[in-house]
């Protein structure tokens, strides 16, 4: 079938969507494209008393635009005042919102490796990025907000006023190793975990010298920190949160810019020990066993909660009360003997390659069920940071949602009950919000279909789905795929329709860039944006 025969059988949304992209916009920037009427009167906003279901699952890039919708004295930028919204999120995105909680935390994740070492009277130091402080800080916490009493977060501000990380692939990492070596002066700090963002972060971008260059870098801070560590007799644990670049390009040659089902490493090098080379590690092991191993570094007992296992295999002698350790995380680091697409190692890494060949080292299992996901699933850096802290498999709200959905509990929840039978009952749209892709760290479009088929069994007539797109782990032009099959679906189940399409750049920010959220609010609610049917138009395709 001819692409100009397949144009006249979508819809105008999905037209006006592969209309962006020939006009050289891609998915996970897409300017907010707005379904219209007859009259160019934009369709389906969202307005007072209206029920909305948020229904992305990860939880730190949803929350400004929550806020926008939720906070009474909200003032980042011009809102419509006392919505008074029925507003549901599927998980808890930050304890502050005023919101109702489909899925709320099952508990504390208990006795993480933060909490340990500051019970034990040692003082921790956090040093990242400002694109990766929630990931070392609340998910390596065990999503705990607060610093427990001993640690301290310092946030290096990640590159401002660029319009891509492309255009800065050293980001701050510089600033990142200044600030790390300045705790290893420190005599009063026992333990530093560093973060270094760039492979994670410009591996998500369709630009190879850039990510080339981002991995260099990496190697580059890499090398000073295990020398500064040398000079200063400090025991360094190297290793990542999942893989990435190392699969930069699918087997057709097209560009991956998701994350990967790879193994990560784990180097040792103890510099407290007189032969740092000494120590033996067991050769494979999972992040959750990474906790337990530090531990063991530090002479500390692990904790009944922690179920992984340390790596070390020849018994090691008891560490002085002075001893300095420094867990570094190079974030998206994976690793996989195939060198088709394998930037890691297309990159010139002399440093890590040394260090990997002259020191123990072992790999890690940082995918699918190792990190508390689905079986066959890519990592990501919630799941990672969470494993890394906690020591032991924990459950992410994916595999609890999706148990959900299996069993039918999903359909009886009483937070999304409560949002359909008021919008049923006082004849209000119910707005589904979120992430449309076949997987997301974000979230699924099956939760999305399981809400369509729960607002369709409970007499809801009124549905409206706006959908965030961005290709991240998707082939190019996903977006207009993803839509396709909502719109589809909603015909099936003759409920629902589709209102809004923008990349989840403007809606799911996470560094107080405003303006991007802003954006993404007057789509939703006034409908400012391009009108499908103007932009289809607008090319003569019609």
């Amino acid at each position: 079938m001819s692409k100009e025969k397949n144009d006249r059988a979508d819809s105008p949304l999905v037209k006006a969507i592969r209309e962006a992209y020939r006009s050289g916009q891609e998915d996970e920037e897409l300017e907010p494209i707005v379904a219209v009427d007859s009259s160019l009167i934009p369709i389906g906003r969202i307005q007072r008393e209206d029920s909305v279901i948020f229904y992305d699952i990860r939880g730190e890039r949803e929350i400004q635009i929550t806020e926008s919708f939720t906070e009474k004295d909200f003032d980042k930028f011009e809102v419509k005042r006392d919505l008074d919204l029925d507003f549901v999120t599927m998980i808890e995105y930050a304890s502050s919102l005023d919101v109702r909680v489909a899925f709320p935390p099952e508990g504390e994740v208990k006795n993480t490796f933060a909490e340990v070492v500051t019970k034990k009277g040692l003082s921790l130091v956090k040093v990242a990025e400002s694109e990766k402080a929630i990931h070392v800080g609340y998910f390596m916490n065990g999503k705990n907000e607060k610093p427990f009493p001993g640690e301290k977060r310092i946030i290096v501000p990640s590159p401002e006023g660029v319009d891509s990380y492309a255009l800065t692939p050293e980001m701050s990492a510089e600033k990142v190793t200044e600030s790390i070596v300045a705790q290893l002066d420190d005599p009063t700090v026992h333990v530093v975990v560093g973060n270094l963002a760039n492979v994670d972060v410009l591996g998500h971008i369709e630009d190879k010298r850039a990510v080339l260059q981002a991995v260099e870098v990496v190697d580059q801070q890499l090398a000073r920190l295990v020398d500064e560590s040398r000079v200063r007799g400090v025991t360094v644990v190297v290793t990542a949160d999942h893989g990435t670049v190392e699969e930069w390009q699918y087997p057709d040659g097209t560009v991956n810019t998701g994350h990967t089902k790879n193994p990560v490493p784990l180097i040792l090098v103890d510099f407290t020990l007189e032969d740092p080379k000494s120590l033996d590690l067991k050769e494979h092991g999972e992040l959750s066993d990474v906790a337990p191993t530090l531990l063991e570094l530090l002479g500390l007992e692990k904790p009944l909660e922690m179920t992984g296992q340390s790596l070390i295999d020849t018994p090691i002698r008891s560490k002085s009360g002075n001893q300095k350790l420094l867990f570094l995380i190079l974030d998206g680091w994976g690793m996989k003997e195939d060198t088709f697409g394998n930037l890691i190692e297309e990159a010139n890494t002399p440093n890590y390659d040394r260090i990997w060949a002259e020191f123990p080292h072992s790999t890690l299992e940082a995918s699918g069920e190792a990190v508390g996901m689905p079986a066959n699933t890519v990592g990501n850096s919630e799941a990672g940071h969470l494993h890394l802290g906690a020591g032991r498999r924990i459950l992410l709200d994916r595999v609890r949602i999706d148990k959900s959905i299996e069993d039918g509990s999903f359909f009886r929840n009483p937070a999304f009950r409560r949002a359909m039978q008021n919008a049923r009952d006082k004849n209000r749209p119910l707005h589904l919000l979120g992430i449309v892709s076949f997987y997301s760290s974000h979230g699924t479009i099956d939760h999305l279909f399981a809400l369509l088929q729960m607002a369709k069994n409970m007499g809801v007539t009124e549905v409206y789905v706006h959908s965030l797109i961005g290709r991240r782990g998707e082939k190019p032009e996903s977006g207009s795929i993803y839509v396709d099959k909502v719109e589809k679906k909603c015909q099936s189940l003759s409920l629902g329709r589709v209102v809004t399409v923008m990349g989840r750049y403007w809606a799911l920010d996470r560094e107080e860039n405003w303006d991007r959220v802003e954006k993404a609010y007057r789509a939703l609610v006034f409908g400012d944006g391009t009108s499908a049917v103007e932009l289809f138009k607008a090319n003569i395709r019609i």
